[in-house]
């Protein structure tokens, strides 16, 4: 039996979950539906493995695997299976490296196919062993090998000319396009290559410096 800590922010597919678990013998000790209940839910708890979305509320972002990352530094060796409907690129590579990638497991939701498929995955990673759907492997190796090749062609040409110093108004006159259109290819830019928002980075320069390195 494993004592298992769940993040799922839809109290639905939460609590399908736990019986799911509960059917093949397994313990969920809490579920969370934040990563601020899921970050207090495994030190008080101190559970055999987690299982946790990507995205979490408030943001519903990336904040169910950040969590499950600062969760791994502060208690190393913490089994963690990520389940998601898509790769975070960003904390996937950082879960990923951490304790030398033992204990980890990254499943795209609409890819398993038998709910022993995910059971075993769940027993796999409480042992210790990486379980990564191949899809993640993909995109994460293609996203090392080259960040930029995920850009469409236009979104590749807003990026050479903001690498020209253009502002907004200028890439927008040079395409014959609005300063809206740009602005929207600049957010999926930001997206594609990965580029969270911070207080402290000029997620602009980043974006022409991965541009230029391209």
């Amino acid at each position: 039996m494993l004592r298992v800590v769940l993040a799922e922010d839809s109290v639905l597919l939460r609590e399908g979950l736990i019986g799911l678990l509960e059917r093949f013998g397994h313990r969920v000790v809490a579920g969370a539906g934040t990563a601020g209940e899921l970050t207090a839910a495994v030190l008080e708890h101190r559970p055999d493995i987690v299982v946790t979305d990507v995205r979490m509320p408030p943001g519903f972002s990336d904040e169910g695997l950040r969590a499950a990352v600062e969760l791994r530094e502060r208690l190393p060796g913490l089994p963690v299976l990520v389940l998601s409907q898509y790769v975070q690129r960003a904390y996937a590579e950082d879960l990923l490296d951490s304790c030398d990638g033992t204990g980890v497991g990254y499943l795209l939701k609409e890819r398993i196919g038998h709910v022993e498929e995910f059971v075993g995955a769940l027993d796999r990673v409480a042992r210790g062993d990486t379980v990564v759907d191949p899809e993640v492997v993909r995109q994460l190796i293609r996203h090392r090998r080259d960040p930029l090749a995920r850009l469409t062609a236009r979104e590749q040409e807003v990026l050479a000319l903001m690498a020209e110093g253009r502002s907004n108004a200028a890439v927008a006159a040079a395409l014959s396009v609005g300063e809206g259109t740009v602005s929207k290819h600049f957010g999926s830019i930001l997206t594609k290559l990965d580029l969270s928002v911070s207080d402290d980075t000029n997620r602009r320069v980043l974006a022409v410096l991965a541009y230029l390195r391209g």
